[in-house]
């Protein structure tokens, strides 16, 4: 949410008079006048108040043959009352994002030479997984894969194609079955970082 927009709505709220008519409205729609007499005020005060809430989006009001009923907007009261404590964890998130991105290019950059073969495979299990991920990117998902042509794709990348094929096996990347293979979905792939 920007923080602008939080700002004016609570604002908007910061008022002990539109409070009350906000907690009114919780128990369900109301008339100008009814809000009125119920807070001991005069209509065009009310008026003015709720024309504050309505500006926030807060408050909407739907016509009953004469009668102008006000109601209340929970969703939004509930969204804007809780984007105060989400404040800087969107921030938080994205910079979390981009090292974990920085750590696993590095990684890659670090193994792979420049024409995309493995120099060695990773003994550190987090390094590992970034490398077995990184290679196994571009097999279809939901295609099926003899051993021979998992190991022809392999072998663009390491020599050792049995060890990365047991490997993707034994980490969930691939499902093999008498002697066919094929990718399992990313949600059973181990978690990277």
């Amino acid at each position: 949410m920007q923080l602008d927009k939080l700002v004016h709505f609570h604002k908007a709220l910061g008022d002990p008079t539109r409070i009350r008519i906000v907690t009114l409205l919780k128990q369900g729609p109301l008339h100008g006048q009814a809000i009125a007499n119920k807070l001991g005020l005069k209509p065009p005060t009310i008026t003015h108040h709720v024309a504050k809430l309505r500006d926030i989006g807060l408050v909407y009001q739907r016509r009953d043959r004469n009668t102008i009923y006000f109601y209340l907007d929970h969703k939004k009261l509930e969204f804007n009352a809780n984007a105060i404590l989400k404040i800087g964890e969107e921030t938080k998130v994205t910079q979390e994002m981009k090292v974990e991105e920085k750590d696993k290019l590095s990684i890659i950059k670090n193994f792979f030479d420049a024409d995309g073969t493995l120099k060695q495979i990773p003994s550190q299990q987090k390094k590992k997984l970034v490398a077995l991920a990184y290679m196994i990117r571009q097999l279809e998902p939901g295609k099926t894969y003899n051993e021979k042509e998992i190991n022809e794709y392999i072998k663009q990348y390491h020599g050792d194609f049995a060890t990365i094929r047991r490997e993707w096996v034994m980490h969930h990347f691939m499902y093999r079955e008498n002697g066919q293979y094929e990718l399992n979905p990313k949600e059973m792939w181990p978690v990277i970082f």
